[in-house]
Parts: C-alpha cells; structure tokens; sequence
C-alpha cells in the first residue's frame, strides 16, 4: 500500500520565471507585421530626429555605428501574449542618440520604413530604457525582425519598439500612432496588461 493518495502530486513549484499576467513563454521569435518587410539597404539608411521647433538631426548608417554601443541583454513582451526572455542586441542608447538634440518635447512619434508609427513618452526612451538596435543575438539584424534598424523598448509591449526605424518627431503633445489609432493602448505596460485602450 503507497503512502501517498493517487493523484496528489506535493506542492505546487513556483515557477523560477516571472512573467507580466496573460504571457506565456517561447523560445521561438514570432514575426508579426502589418504589411509587406520593408528592404532598405544599409547604404540608404537614415535616421531623422525633428524637435517640435523643427530642428532636424541626422544619422546615415555609417554614422550610427561610429556611435558608442551597448549590447542590452532583456525580456520582450509582445502584445499577442508571447514573451521571450535574455534576448542579446546591440545598438545605441537612446541618451547618446538624443544627447546633443535641445528639446523641451514630452512625447515622441516614432515613424518606420513602410509607414507604421508608434507613440512613446519621451521619458521612456531616457535613462537606458530605450536603444535603436542592429544586431540581434551576435547577428546583423534581419528585415522580418526590423533590420537593418529598429527600436528596442523591452519594459513596454513590443508594437512600441518600432521596426524599419526611419524618424522620431519629438512633440509637446501626444500624437497616437498606428496601432494606438486602431485601439490598442496608448502606453502598453505589459505588466499592467495595456493592451487594448481602456485597459
């Protein structure tokens, strides 16, 4: 005779991982877009930063890897519930990129390749919480994933790390942008679940 009762199985492990509420894990890297990947060679890659006095600043690609780099090691969310965990890139902090740009801008419109847009609070792409990235996982990074450049915000769901980064229009007023117009969130804190406006 056993000792313990068919069916009882001892506690119930707590996982090691920690996840924002309705994620699950996935060791894959889902491609989601929409619209066609936008291909846009390296050498005809440019970033444009206009301020809200129409300053404008200007980065080729050749200028955006003479940049100081860091190589962020984080966990990205997305929107449709996947989360992936100790994902490597490399790319330029937002604070060196902006570093030299006068504004006294409180939001931002971030425009990509092929026309999508996403908007941010200014802050949130301050104090290495926000990178324009190249390479993912040792990688040049691929066009479904946002290459040759993308935004990378891992503490917010991943719509906001815009891919095929173009321009980012820094403004005094909130300006929603593609998905936000389309009634997703206009923030998008996973770990608040953010996903749809009223959330």
């Amino acid at each position: 005779m056993g000792i313990v009762s068919p069916g009882f199985h001892g506690r119930r492990r707590e996982s090691a991982v920690q996840l924002p509420p309705g994620q699950y894990l996935t060791e894959d890297f889902p491609v989601l877009s929409a619209g066609p990947t936008p291909r846009i060679p390296e050498e005809e890659w440019e970033l444009t930063v206009a301020t809200e006095t129409g300053g404008q600043y200007r980065w080729t690609w050749r200028e955006l890897l003479d940049l100081p780099f860091e190589t962020p090691r984080v966990d990205i969310h997305c929107v449709t519930k996947w989360s992936k965990l100790g994902t490597d890139w490399q790319g330029v902090s937002l604070d060196v990129l902006l570093e030299d740009v006068e504004t006294a801008a409180d939001f931002a419109l971030v425009s990509s390749y092929g026309g999508y847009t996403t908007n941010l609070p200014l802050e949130d792409l301050l104090d290495g919480q926000a990178w324009i990235v190249y390479r993912y996982d040792g990688e040049e990074l691929a066009p479904e994933h946002g290459g040759p450049v993308r935004l990378l915000v891992p503490h917010l769901y991943f719509w906001k790390s815009a891919k095929w980064l173009r321009g980012i229009d820094l403004l005094t007023e909130n300006e929603p942008g593609f998905w936000e117009t389309a009634g997703y969130h206009d923030y998008g804190d996973p770990w608040r679940e953010q996903r749809y406006q009223g959330d």
